[in-house]
């Protein structure tokens, strides 16, 4: 029989970018989608991931065990640190979104610029950044931008403005570092929709490589291999290429 991932969510939209990344990857494994927006509408509103949006996430956890997940992909990274207990606690892979987009930055470069709308997403982002590095024995800078706006752009409708703050950022922030990480999935197709010529430097975001890294360790080969063969970015043209 072959093998069951199922994906948590936050949010409706991702569940077609993911659907079409699993067929990509996984094309063997059934998956399950489970969605709850208001995991990230009580984290944003109370400005930390409260323990009782924690248990809830167990509880979505434990579901999809019950409903026979093999393991589970938590797509939205502001529940990072709930990820990291859960994958303390079940018996089935907890995977967690960000985690090889992380481990890609620390392998990349030194000095790691770090691009989020919302700040429940930039600081987990960010520690986990250092938590990578430290378990590499290497010293890293953060250089972070938390673009204000955008994401209430976003709930208005206003895309534009959403994307026209995030390509601000990126131009006028991101100056120096070696490589950016996205900590969110939505972002992703800002970089790509940018002028050829502005970005000189990798772009990394997470939903590609969080699918694949799903993928060895459901065939159960766990853990990245030491390069950054995998890893998705944008380059000083402007498309996207992979390294």
């Amino acid at each position: 029989m072959g093998q069951t991932l199922a994906l948590i969510h936050t949010s409706p939209t991702l569940t077609p970018v993911f659907s079409a990344l699993c067929a990509r990857y996984m094309p063997e494994t059934a998956i399950f989608h489970m969605v709850d927006e208001s995991l990230i509408a009580d984290t944003v509103r109370e400005g930390h991931l409260r323990r009782v949006t924690i248990r809830r996430l167990f509880a979505m956890i434990e579901s999809a065990a019950m409903s026979g997940a093999d393991g589970v992909l938590v797509t939205c990274s502001s529940l990072g640190a709930g990820v990291a207990l859960g994958q303390q606690l079940f018996d089935i892979p907890v995977i967690r979104v960000d985690e090889a987009m992380a481990e890609a930055a620390v392998r990349m470069g030194r000095r790691i610029g770090v691009m989020a709308t919302l700040r429940t997403t930039l600081e987990p982002t960010i520690a986990l950044l250092h938590e990578k590095a430290a378990e590499a024995r290497v010293e890293i800078e953060v250089v972070d931008s938390l673009c204000d706006g955008a994401f209430d752009a976003v709930l208005a409708g206003e895309t534009a403005v959403h994307d026209r703050i995030l390509s601000e950022a990126l131009r006028n922030e991101m100056k120096g570092v070696d490589v950016v990480i996205l900590a969110q999935a939505s972002m992703a197709r800002v970089v790509k929709a940018m002028p050829l010529g502005t970005l000189s430097v990798p772009v990394l975001s997470s939903p590609e490589l969080a699918v694949k890294s799903a993928q060895r360790i459901m065939a159960g080969v766990a853990g990245a291999d030491g390069t950054v063969d995998e890893a998705v970015f944008v380059g000083s043209n402007g498309r996207e290429r992979r390294r």
